[in-house]
């Protein structure tokens, strides 16, 4: 009995990891990261894939709506270790909800922040940086045209307060917005991105002169320490910093990621529909502005 695929077949959970894979390699991602496959089985067809930064309830239940084979998100769903999924837990829910609907679960976490066309690719496209023309602010061990964050040069510099609308035009709105450090009147050229939290990166940032570093998660300390090293003596001023919130700086990349993944398996002779999330998944509802700012 022949054990060929029909021609018009769709992908395996297999398939797509392979696909994946190539993409994103896992192995790129930090040791202290979780990403790869969480729920599925391997034979599995997968037809739909929905793509979102959050593995939460929301989302779990959107994906099911859409009668998804296969939900892939950003962070992981699993990233400190549990005793029990049961299914009382929302974490337990959501594994309990995504197996019993036949939807597997993938995570694409630190690969996808280090892979070209990634998620610092995005962002810093965002800022208005080609990718093609953008380096890692860390390089990775393995190839030093991938790693955590990136680097670039605008064609035409802009002020800092353009760069800042600029981003508030492009990026998912949060009640956070974006908060910003420095002259806003400054040009800025050379523009540093991290996304996610990127508040451990001030020494590469510094180390390559760049102008503005744009990340999410910017606590208290590091970022005082940064806007005093810069305005101190002997400072540049540099860098400015625009600090978005952590979801919507990463958000950016899943229109891609859908558009890349359902390429790879075109060229690997599959067809897939996918879809991106519209659900806003940053934890904040609203913010009130104090009297004076």
């Amino acid at each position: 009995m022949s054990t060929e695929r029909p021609s018009d077949a769709p992908p395996t959970l297999e398939d797509v990891l392979a696909a994946a894979d190539t993409l994103w390699p896992f192995p790129l991602q930090e040791d202290w990261d979780a990403s790869g496959l969480v729920t599925g089985r391997a034979e599995q067809p997968i037809r739909r894939i929905h793509f979102a930064v959050d593995p939460v309830a929301a989302v779990v239940d959107e994906a099911v709506s859409r009668d998804a084979d296969l939900l892939l998100t950003h962070h992981p769903l699993l990233l400190r270790g549990v005793t029990s999924v049961a299914a009382h837990m929302f974490k337990g829910r959501a594994i309990h909800d995504l197996i019993e609907n036949r939807c597997a679960l993938l995570c694409c976490h630190t690969n996808a922040d280090s892979a070209r066309r990634g998620v610092s690719d995005a962002l810093i496209a965002a800022c208005g940086v080609s990718p093609d023309d953008a380096a890692p602010l860390v390089p990775h061990d393995t190839d030093p045209r991938v790693g955590l964050g990136r680097v670039g040069t605008l064609t035409t510099p802009v002020t800092l307060r353009e760069l800042a609308d600029r981003l508030a035009q492009r990026i998912p709105p949060t009640a956070q917005g974006l908060r910003v450090a420095g002259d806003p009147e400054r040009p800025v050229s050379t523009v540093a991105v991290c996304g996610g939290s990127g508040d451990s990166l001030f020494d590469e940032v510094r180390a390559h002169g760049a102008d503005v570093f744009v990340t999410a998660d910017l606590r208290h300390h590091p970022a005082s320490e940064a806007r005093e090293a810069a305005l101190g003596p002997g400072g540049s001023g540099t860098p400015a910093l625009i600090d978005a919130a952590h979801s919507a700086s990463e958000a950016l990349w899943l229109p891609w990621a859908a558009e890349d993944l359902r390429h790879e398996l075109e060229r690997r002779g599959f067809a897939v529909e996918t879809s991106v999330s519209s659900l806003r998944t940053d934890p904040w509802d609203f913010r009130i502005d104090t009297p004076g700012t």
